[in-house]
């Protein structure tokens, strides 16, 4: 069955799932008991010597977990989630590579300005962080949001990206304002997200504190194996966006895109090596938009996977990259 991102994305509730595995996801039971640990008990629990640190870079404290040696790599995570999204990866990365999962400005334990939550700027401030590391050019892996910024990050500062690899999700372009309101029944539900993130004010007021049943619905509509994400990993992604600020930062994500895609329009081809890494139902639209955005494009398929990539198939995903990154 083969399904582009926006037929995939436009699915109803548990269809992911069931075109995935023949039977709908269970809806998850409920939040984990106990207290979240922090990120830095977080980072001291993954194998790889990895540490919980902050650095401020233009302004802005940013939050970063980092470990292993080597080359340095930089992930980079997406809405609703935090560097903990790359949990299952780092380990076996790290035992190649100086990684630096990063949380991006309005994310985690970064700080969450007013501003500068287009995309450009984002990648200037993971630009400001690895040069103030140390480092002249890194490899640069993001999914989701964080592909966007990994894109951007690659086409504004080309001197310092050595490899890119973008997980499951392209730059926004001009195909965004082509998203449905309405959907004939049975035939899926809409982007809401995209629309409801567009929003000022009213997002905040309605998700400050309720968290956790957003990140509910959106596993359950797009993780085939809801026990892939567990209770704990779940609250560790609603605490760090249950407060009006940090749910007022995550809107502003998708309000810059109509930045986004203006920057989008006067970039060049990425003339980089490029690796796209989609899941079972977004592999061809990626390839088209790499193949058109880049000159040098590697595909990997993630063929269980619906959109979470580094949660539902770590070993494809950490394969992919250390083939791709050598």
């Amino acid at each position: 069955m083969t399904l582009n991102r926006r037929k995939m994305l436009a699915l109803g509730t548990g269809a992911t799932a069931l075109a995935v595995t023949g039977s709908p996801a269970a809806a998850h039971p409920g939040p984990h008991p106990g207290p979240v640990p922090s990120d830095r008990e977080l980072a001291r629990s993954l194998p790889g010597g990895f540490r919980s640190r902050h650095a401020t870079v233009g302004g802005v404290r940013l939050h970063y977990v980092s470990g292993g040696h080597g080359e340095p790599l930089l992930l980079v995570p997406g809405w609703p989630q935090t560097w903990w999204a790359y949990r299952k990866v780092m380990p076996q990365l790290a035992r190649r590579y100086h990684v630096i999962a990063v949380d991006l400005r309005g994310m985690g334990g970064s700080d969450k300005p007013a501003g500068g939550y287009d995309k450009k700027t984002m990648a200037a401030d993971l630009h400001a962080l690895v040069r103030g590391l140390g480092h002249r050019q890194v490899n640069v892996a993001g999914h989701d949001i964080g592909s966007m910024v990994a894109f951007a990050f690659a086409a504004n500062h080309p001197e310092a990206t050595r490899k890119v690899a973008l997980l499951d999700t392209p730059h926004p372009d001009q195909s965004e304002y082509e998203m449905r309101i309405l959907c004939r029944p049975g035939t899926g539900t809409t982007l809401w997200w995209w629309a409801f993130n567009q929003l000022q004010a009213l997002p905040e007021q309605l998700m400050h504190g309720r968290m956790r049943h957003v990140i509910d619905w959106l596993y359950a509509n797009s993780l085939a194996d809801q026990s892939l994400v567990g209770d704990l990993d779940r609250d560790i992604y609603a605490n760090a966006y249950n407060s009006p600020q940090a749910v007022r930062a995550g809107t502003r994500w998708y309000q810059a895109c109509h930045q986004d895609i203006t920057d989008q329009a006067g970039y060049g081809k990425l003339t980089m090596p490029v690796l796209g890494i989609g899941g079972n139902f977004t592999f061809e639209d990626l390839r088209n938009k790499l193949t058109a955005q880049a000159t040098d494009v590697h595909m990997v398929r993630a063929s269980k996977s619906v959109h979470y990539l580094p949660e539902e198939e770590p070993d494809v995903v950490a394969g992919a990259l250390l083939d791709f990154f050598g």
